[in-house]
């Protein structure tokens, strides 16, 4: 017997707090999500299961004949799937459609917050899965209004910048901070060099002559120090994220264990230079 769940939350708390509560409460091993403002047409679901029968972990729908303005819609969507495709590297013609079908051990790894809901694809590629796309008809909206617009493009590439850095460098802080702090540590040093050489060597003033150069330098040494540091406590923060939570750094596709059968005059190896006593 199926059992079907109807899942309210006490308030709205947008649209990535509800799928992720959709995600968790889900229990078949595929899991299909799509709005409800009958943009999305169910008969399109069927395709979707066959590219998830072919091996794929993630498809993703393509609105490639999109039907909303051209101004407020059409165009900040394409600037908004450009930039997360070139940023993110999953070659994806849509990323904010919500037509998607997953394999319930992909999606359910994924931890969503904030508005990551249309990041989905990248963050599953990030664990090795695989991602396909799948042209869909865009219908005309039966209900509700859309509050995506221009406006909304700046705060897609502010939530991209969080998840490009969640990608590459949530494990390695340091890496990030500590390029930009060692940029700016060397930077102010060599200036430093070069305005108390000026000094010594040509016995300008430097205060006088090369006032701003000198403040350039003190800001870019001081700034390169605050960066190491901010990567230091970033790496700090990393090692507690994990290790308090036991969560794992990989992913795991499979796992399979060989056994070698053993005859019944098979003996279990003795280590070299043994004896019997």
């Amino acid at each position: 017997m199926a059992l079907g769940l109807l899942i309210r939350l006490r308030r709205n708390f947008g649209q990535t707090s509800a799928l992720k509560a959709g995600f968790d409460f889900a229990r078949g091993g595929i899991i299909i999500s799509m709005d409800g403002d009958l943009q999305h047409d169910p008969e399109e679901i069927p395709r979707f299961l066959e590219k998830i029968e072919e091996g794929y972990d993630l498809v993703s729908g393509w609105r490639y004949a999109r039907r909303d303005h051209w101004l407020m819609r059409r165009i900040p969507s394409r600037a908004a799937n450009w930039m997360m495709a070139k940023l993110s590297g999953v070659d994806l013609h849509d990323f904010g459609t919500t037509l998607k079908a997953y394999r319930r051990e992909i999606i359910q790894e994924i931890q969503l917050y904030g508005e990551l809901h249309r990041f989905i694809p990248a963050l599953a590629s990030h664990t090795g899965a695989k991602i396909v796309e799948v042209p869909i008809e865009n219908l005309e909206r039966k209900s509700g209004t859309s509050n995506y617009g221009i406006g909304r493009t700046v705060r897609v590439f502010l939530d991209l910048l969080i998840v490009k850095f969640l990608l590459d460098y949530s494990t390695r802080p340091l890496q990030f901070f500590g390029m930009l702090g060692l940029a700016g540590t060397g930077s102010g040093f060599v200036l430093g060099l070069l305005l108390v050489g000026s000094k010594i060597f040509y016995h300008q003033n430097i205060m006088t002559e090369h006032g701003p150069l000198l403040l350039l330098s003190i800001a870019l040494f001081v700034s390169g120090i605050q960066f190491i540091s901010m990567g230091l406590l970033g790496e700090i923060s990393s090692r507690t994220y994990y290790e308090s939570q036991n969560k794992a750094i990989y992913a795991l596709r499979e796992v399979k264990s060989h056994r070698k059968e053993l005859g019944d005059s098979a003996e279990p190896a003795r280590p070299s230079g043994s004896s019997e006593r």
